[in-house]
């Protein structure tokens, strides 16, 4: 997946280069001006740049990866797949916006791969029940909704949302790897169940941290999401705001599922598992805690005028020198809301994110309605379960005839083909030989003829 997102990045970086003569970023900003390439190649430039940010973001085609990856230690997923890997694509489009703001068929491209990638893997999150898997498609869904703010040219937006997920999805992982000690090496949320109490330090943070992402008022989340939709409303328009809404939304019902279905309701593991619960070291609770207090006052880092809390958007005027003064822009034109429209987008989404949260409540903790192995599931609820069948897709499209291909490759073309010429060679010069071994016979008199008819030969050719 990368191999193809690194494809696209250097086709883009020899076209800048082509274009520009450097790949110095103020170098090439500076030469927009006087350059004046056309919108076509800016547009080419601008695309081939985000496929490598879809493989490295992990972006519809080029996501399925992230969720593999969650394989290795709990700490590695928190600090790359959390915090600074996946997150490079979101930077490089951030760092590229002069180019990115003088096309706006490539911002909306942008937009459009972030909001139905965001929409996408939330809906395979609903579905999942290994632990740090639903971690790994909330992980790919936020950072689609960080692209649907780039998209709408909302830069600082993109890297506030990208700052805030650092805290609360760090917090996250590091707080199911908790969990996941706790359990023995267990991260089936369906065998889990009633661990708030064993693990109280686990949960609460984990609650701060599922409550954050999730939108709720005034966590870290609450802020960087508010300003996603925000902008979203006033570059895109209502259509644009509903679906990133729903993205929003999906976020905090996979979060709620996988909060009340881990930590509350009855134990559902094996008597051994219940007696190896405890809470975890010292080394390891810490850094969750200051975690969880950075995802609580993490969003004042660019809290909204209207809400009159703390430094209003610190860190637009921290990017300013950067990205410019203006936050809400698609296509270089600049959009603002009305304070009122600001405050009802806030109550809607903040509204319908509680409430989403309560019927979640309702729903695993007080009607007990938990996932259990082997259930029956409806149509729709296997897809999202098997992912949508993406994987077999591509193993069937893709993976099955690379494979087919290259052993017909291996076979004809190496060991028939190379093979055969070469080995053709040596066994032509021993058979070659072989005749020829023949002649030495040690017999005098064969030999005798042989110079005697050498002889003649010579006589003929030097007389003719």
């Amino acid at each position: 997946m990368n191999r193809i997102g690194d494809l696209g990045l250097l086709l883009g970086i020899f076209l800048i280069f082509k274009t520009f003569g450097t790949l110095t970023y103020a170098e090439i900003f500076s030469r927009l001006a006087t350059v004046n390439p056309d919108t076509g190649t800016i547009t080419a430039i601008c695309l081939l740049l985000f496929i490598g940010a879809m493989g490295k973001s992990a972006q519809i085609p080029l996501y399925t990866w992230l969720p593999d990856a969650m394989a290795g230690p709990t700490p590695v997923s928190a600090l790359i797949h959390a915090a600074t890997m996946v997150t490079a694509g979101i930077y490089l489009v951030a760092r590229c916006h002069p180019l990115y703001s003088l096309s706006p068929d490539a911002l909306n491209v942008v937009a459009f791969i972030g909001l139905t990638t965001s929409i996408f893997a939330a809906l395979i999150g609903l579905r999942q029940n290994d632990i740090k898997k639903v971690l790994a498609y909330s992980t790919v869904s936020q950072l689609g909704l960080m692209f649907v703010a780039l998209g709408m040219g909302a830069y600082v937006t993109a890297m506030f949302h990208v700052t805030t997920h650092a805290f609360f999805k760090a917090l996250l992982f590091l707080g199911a790897g908790s969990v996941i000690h706790a359990m023995g090496g267990e991260q089936d949320i369906r065998k889990m169940g009633g661990l708030r109490k064993a693990l109280p330090i686990t949960f609460w943070v984990f609650l701060i941290g599922s409550f954050s992402i999730s939108g709720f008022p005034l966590l870290a989340g609450f802020f960087s999401k508010d300003e996603i939709f925000a902008n979203t409303f006033a570059a895109g328009g209502n259509w644009w705001w509903a679906f990133a809404a729903v993205g929003g939304l999906l976020t905090a019902v996979y979060m709620s599922r996988l909060l009340f279905v881990t930590f509350f309701g009855q134990f559902r593991g094996t008597e051994a598992q219940a007696k190896h619960l405890h809470e975890s070291p010292v080394v390891m609770t810490v850094p969750l805690m200051i975690l969880a207090v950075l995802s609580v006052i993490g969003g004042f880092l660019n809290a909204p005028h209207i809400l009159h809390i703390g430094p209003p958007q610190w860190m637009a005027g921290f990017l300013e020198p950067v990205v410019g003064n203006v936050n809400l822009h698609h296509g270089g034109e600049a959009h603002h809301l009305a304070a009122s429209t600001e405050w009802t987008l806030m109550s809607i989404s903040t509204s319908l994110a509680v409430a989403v949260i309560l019927v979640c409540y309702y729903f695993y903790v007080v009607k007990r309605s938990v996932p259990v192995a082997n259930e029956a599931q409806g149509r729709f609820a296997t897809i999202l379960s098997n992912k949508f069948y993406v994987d077999e897709i591509y193993d069937f499209l893709i993976v099955k005839p690379a494979e087919k291909l290259s052993q017909l490759l291996y076979y004809y073309a190496d060991i028939q083909a190379i093979d055969g010429l070469v080995n053709g060679v040596g066994k032509g010069v021993r058979g070659l030989g072989a005749q020829f071994r023949k002649i030495q016979n040690g017999n005098i008199e064969y030999y005798l003829l042989a110079m005697v008819a050498g002889a003649v030969l010579l006589f003929l050719t030097l007389h003719l």
